[in-house]
């Protein structure tokens, strides 16, 4: 992006890059799809130690930007949910879009380029790499952060940032599932690995999210799950409510006068699918009729229900993690051009900064945002 709209200015743009194809993140995210944008985009979608930097870069490109080139394309996209924009056919496409752009804009790409060593000089930068020595007026570090190594992610970015006097906040996982070790929990779990529930509220640290959550063999994920670890910290306890769209001791007083013959676990399989509504009440309650049951207890139900607390042992880490948070402290880099503060010349965008979105095309808009801020000054 930020090669792109560099050479449209006329920029002689060189863009480097270990791996051996482009855009291996793009065209894994999004389930394959690709969520490159959100319709509802605000600051306050960003985590940052420094919460106004990102601000002026979202205003100056924004989603609607985003979609203009997308449509210009004539990429075919839809709404999934929560303003949440993706492709109809498949990521490759923004991925090929942005190449055209490229090719358009007469950027030199070169792939399975290893950086060796960078040094200032009294005009630029020159880099030493596996494909020899270059030299520039504008370096820009777009390498991301250290989620999904799988796929090339390295703190090359990091060591970059380092070497040229920047400071770095602490790095770690973010947008990723949490692992469970405590011996009952972690065999409600796996027995209900791959089960999906909708609409759960999920808190932590004063946030809290509306959305599905999903049982795996290692603990909890989904899009909720994945939304609050990125407020979690280790020993933090997350609350979850299951079924935030009833009044739980109401309902259950009421099924208890309406129907009271009728086993715990019977109603609960209409809320639930009936694997689930049996392992709660074989895990949670004493399963039986409901006109057996008291008050207090009826009450009892409802709060394990409606606030369901657990302390997960930690999370998947780096593997699976879709954002990392933390990186370059942005209290030493331009918010108007992402130029560096230490080292004139060097300019930083994207994820390897101390800024990380929620879930759902917040972070791609970054990338987006951050990009065009500097290409224009590059």
């Amino acid at each position: 992006m930020c090669a792109a709209q560099a050479g449209a200015r006329g920029r002689q743009v060189l863009l480097l890059d270990h791996a051996n194809k482009p855009g291996k993140k793009i065209l894994m995210s999004g389930g394959g799809r690709c969520n490159f944008t959100n319709l509802y985009v605000e600051p306050a979608n960003f985590l940052s130690q420094n919460p106004h930097f990102c601000k002026s870069a979202l205003a100056r490109y924004t989603q609607w930007d985003f979609i203009g080139l997308v449509a210009a394309h004539g990429v075919p996209y839809h709404e999934k949910k929560l303003g949440q924009l993706f492709c109809d056919n498949k990521a490759s496409d923004i991925l090929d879009m942005l190449l055209s752009e490229c090719a358009s804009a007469g950027v030199d790409l070169r792939m399975d380029t290893r950086i060796e060593t960078i040094e200032k000089t009294d005009d630029g930068y020159r880099l030493a790499s596996s494909a020899g020595a270059f030299t520039c007026q504008s370096l820009v570090i777009a390498t991301g952060g250290l989620s999904i190594p799988t796929l090339g992610a390295t703190g090359f970015g990091y060591q970059v940032a380092r070497q040229f006097g920047h400071d770095l906040l602490p790095t770690r996982a973010a947008l990723v599932p949490f692992t469970v070790t405590d011996p009952q929990l972690k065999a409600l779990c796996t027995e209900l690995s791959g089960t999906s529930v909708e609409d759960c509220v999920v808190s932590c640290n004063g946030q809290r999210f509306k959305e599905n959550i999903l049982f795996t063999h290692r603990g909890l994920s989904g899009p909720a799950i994945l939304q609050i670890s990125s407020y979690w910290h280790p020993g933090d306890a997350i609350h979850i409510d299951l079924l935030p769209h009833l009044d739980l001791p109401e309902w259950l007083l009421d099924q208890q006068r309406e129907r009271p013959n009728s086993e715990l676990k019977t109603l609960l399989g209409e809320l639930f699918t009936r694997k689930m509504a049996a392992l709660l009440a074989e895990h949670w309650f004493a399963c039986k009729p409901l006109k057996q049951y008291t008050p207090a207890e009826l009450k009892a139900i409802a709060e394990t229900l409606s606030n369901w607390t657990l302390v997960p042992a930690g999370t998947e880490g780096y593997r699976t993690a879709e954002v990392t948070l933390g990186g370059v402290d942005t209290r030493e880099v331009s918010s108007k051009t992402m130029e560096s503060l230490k080292s004139s010349g060097l300019y930083f965008i994207g994820e390897v900064l101390d800024v990380s979105g929620h879930l759902g095309g917040f972070n791609f808009q970054w990338a987006w945002a951050s990009a065009h801020a500097a290409a224009q000054y590059v």
